[in-house]
């Protein structure tokens, strides 16, 4: 038999009508109930304008806000939780037909609502919700409230009729685990540790429906809400019963005899899909444990570890843990990421950007329903193993096991399945208040014995997890989409480069082209104007062409540098001048010269003649007599010459000359003494053994030693004994008398001769 539900007294639907007035803020407008009823007075729904009207629903054309609302209890009925749903829209002021007097601003901003006592229901009225406000807002005249009416009359109508059904509310969980991946496990799981979950995002709608996709994935949670407006509600929990009877046939029995749904909602716990600021004074309380709420309003943010233990920023698909224990109790052991691995494989393999609701292959694989059964898979797999492994530890420890070892061992169960699931996770859901609640719904039941006690993907790390989770980080790279995006981008670039550059060209060029153009003009110009001038100063012949008109290569990029221009009359008369004065010194020279031919030629007739006793000079060589030679007498030319040289040495320019001679006249003398055999070294001098003598350089004489008067300069040669020696000119040239046979013999070696 299964456990019987707290069904609470059907409440009939609820139409309000929410106006944002320019002064007092958002107010309820109207309220179309059962006659004689105003449920937002007797209920103290105050906040309910706010909730409606959602933060930032005046950027958006449309926008759905869901949230949950409190009944007070009275004598007919007792304490529950109630679902709206509001749809939201603006006008322009001006469009209106019956503008009421308090309209001010340039827009109406208006929310139409709906109240019921089940969040299925709310599933169903959205599409209607849509419709009604619509055409409501068309009408352009707002004291018309007759279509609402007719609304409200069709929701009660059509709700009583209805039964109940099984009817999941929220986002596609498709869409879900395509956006969050594994991280829709850490979801999960953190919902069953019943921490403060806050989520953030700017859309409303989709704010609201991924809360309800998360509290549907626990198998029967949907239909018990009821104490999810208010931390203090906790009717579900005493009016449960523990089951007695299973029937494996029927899907609720099983669940009921499994402990499901487990209420996670229950005392000290609310749930608020939307939740406005004006509600932060009960998210604060000390009554509050845990909460699962939604929020558009960024200032949440600065203050979200005071309000959330769990924030997830639906902008950004990012969860932050603040807490460090339950970070650890959150991580994914490797069987719970291998899941979680696959799941999305399947969804991603099977996604259809057209349709993100349903699988591009229309099968069962990727559904909506297949992962609701994956989910449901999983979190029996984990009660099972939760029993079976609080026995293990009961009979470990010794207190009082509900079962023998021999017992556990009939059911063939290798170590403890529930470590699969990470310990730390174990040990802080133990510490909850749904699971307190399951264990007294499941103290007698051996759920191991009906449901395998192992985790859906148990085992160690294979090659093929390794291989999954490479595979699915590189995709969430996108690596594809960026290449193809770079690519595309680097294409446009170069086109738009390669036109600036071809522009910049042409530009470019035909600049250069009317540079060139201008300069040709001015070279011509220059060109007439200087043979112009040139016909004007001479009559000479013109210029080369390359001096008058520029050439062929002058029109290139640097023409502007012109040759300068070279005046060809005065260059001639420069040369002219130069010519003459150069004749000039010539004719000078030439004069002094001749004069100075004059003087030396006079000199020469003035002086004696020194061959006037050639005749009796002899010489002799040896003991014989050699014949005679022939006189060797200077010529005129010769006499004339040894003048010119004594007069340059008595000048001052002529010293170096004077030198020369008298060096040249010792050596003369030497070597005819060593011919007649008067050069003698004395006996006791240090070079007395050297066959020849020494120069003066390299006895260390200086190189120039004085002057040798001409008078000494003499050398006598004799030919015989009768005869006188020759004496010797100033030079210290010699007449010798030669044989016809004979020369002059100079023995430059006497040693060898002697």
């Amino acid at each position: 038999m299964t456990a019987p539900m707290a069904v609470p007294h059907k409440q009939d639907p609820i139409v309000l009508v929410i106006d944002f007035h320019h002064a007092r803020g958002p107010e309820i407008e109207h309220c179309i109930s059962d006659e004689g009823t105003n449920p937002a007075i007797d209920n103290d729904w105050s906040l309910l304008p706010f909730m409606a009207l959602s933060d930032g629903a005046h950027l958006s054309t449309e926008e759905f806000s869901y949230f949950t609302l409190r009944r007070s209890e009275t004598p007919e009925t007792h304490a529950t939780s109630l679902f709206g749903i509001a749809c939201s829209r603006q006008i322009d002021a001006k469009l209106l037909i019956n503008r009421h007097p308090d309209v001010t601003r340039s827009t109406v901003q208006k929310a139409v609502v709906v109240v019921t006592d089940s969040p299925q229901r709310v599933g169903q009225l959205r599409e209607k919700l849509s419709v009604v406000t619509t055409a409501w807002f068309a009408q352009r005249d707002f004291s018309d409230i007759d279509i609402l009416k007719k609304f409200r009359e069709g929701l009660v109508i059509s709700l009583l009729n209805d039964g109940p059904k099984d009817q999941n509310l929220g986002l596609s969980l498709r869409e879900m685990i395509h956006e969050f991946k594994y991280q829709t496990l850490v979801l999960f799981k953190g919902l069953l540790l019943q921490p403060k979950m806050l989520f953030f995002g700017t859309r409303c709608e989709r704010l609201c429906m991924i809360q309800f996709s998360l509290v549907s994935l626990i198998p029967g949670l949907i239909n018990a809400l009821q104490d999810c407006a208010d931390p203090a509600f906790d009717s579900y929990a005493q009016n449960v019963e523990k089951p007695t009877s299973l029937k494996t046939s029927d899907r609720e029995s099983l669940l009921a005899y499994m402990g499901l749904p487990l209420q996670i909602f229950g005392k000290g716990s609310m749930f608020g899909p939307y939740t406005p600021l004006q509600q932060l004074d009960l998210l604060a309380d000390d009554g509050t444990k845990s909460y699962v709420v939604g929020s558009t309003n960024s200032l949440l943010l600065q203050q979200k570890d005071r309000y959330s233990d769990i924030l997830i920023n639906l902008d950004e698909d990012s969860i932050n843990i603040s807490s460090l224990p339950l970070q650890r109790a959150l991580t994914l052991s490797v069987a719970d990421r291998r899941w979680i691995d696959v799941l999305t494989q399947i969804v991603n393999e099977t996604w259809d950007d057209a349709h993100p609701s349903r699988p591009k292959t229309l099968g069962f694989m990727g559904s909506e329903e297949f992962i609701r059964l994956q989910f449901e898979e999983y979190l029996l797999a984990l009660l099972s193993s939760m029993k079976y492994h609080e026995e293990l530890v009961a009979y470990s420890s010794g207190d009082s096991p509900n079962r023998s070892k021999t017992q556990l061992q009939t059911f063939n169960i290798e170590g403890d399945p529930a470590l699969d699931f990470n310990t730390e996770f174990l040990t802080q859901w133990q510490k909850t208040s749904n699971y307190a609640l399951f264990s007294k719904l499941t103290s007698d039941a051996l759920l191991f014995s009906i449901t395998e006690p192992r985790h859906p993907s148990a085992g160690g790390l294979t090659m093929e997890d390794i291989q999954r989770r490479l595979s699915q980080q590189v995709a969430d790279l996108h690596l594809d989409e960026r290449v193809r995006e770079g690519r595309e981008a680097l294409s446009r670039q170069l086109a738009t480069g390669q036109k600036k550059v071809s522009a910049a060209f042409n530009n470019f060029w035909s600049d250069i082209e009317t540079m060139r153009e201008a300069q040709r003009k001015r070279n011509e110009e220059k060109a007439a104007a200087q043979s112009q001038r040139t016909s004007i100063d001479t009559s000479a012949s013109p210029p080369p062409a390359s001096q008058n008109s520029p050439s062929e290569g002058s029109a290139g990029w640097f023409a502007a540098k012109q040759r300068p221009s070279i005046d060809v009359t005065q260059a001639q008369a420069s040369v002219s001048a130069a010519g003459q004065k150069a004749g000039a010194y010539f004719s000078s020279w030439g004069s002094w010269a001749s004069e100075k031919r004059k003087e030396w030629q006079d000199k020469r007739g003035q002086s004696p003649n020194p061959n006037s006793n050639s005749n009796s000079n002899t010489t002799q060589t040896g003991a014989s007599p050699s014949p005679p030679l022939p006189i060797v007498t200077e010529s005129e030319s010769d006499r004339g010459r040894r003048h010119s040289m004594q007069q340059q040495r008595d000048s001052e320019d002529g010293e170096g000359l004077t030198r020369s001679l008298s060096r040249r006249k010792r050596w003369s003398n030497i070597l005819l003494r060593r011919e007649s055999g008067e050069y003698k070294r004395d006996e006791g001098s240090d070079y007395s053994e050297a066959p020849f003598p020494k120069s003066p350089l390299s006895q260390g004489f200086p190189a120039y030693e004085p002057e040798v008067p001409h008078h000494e300069s003499e050398v006598i040669f004799s030919h015989g004994e009768n005869e006188k020696p020759t004496p010797s000119d100033k030079d210290g040239f010699t007449a010798v008398p030669l044989s016809p046979d004979e020369g002059l013999r100079v023995d430059l070696n006497p040693g060898k001769s002697g």
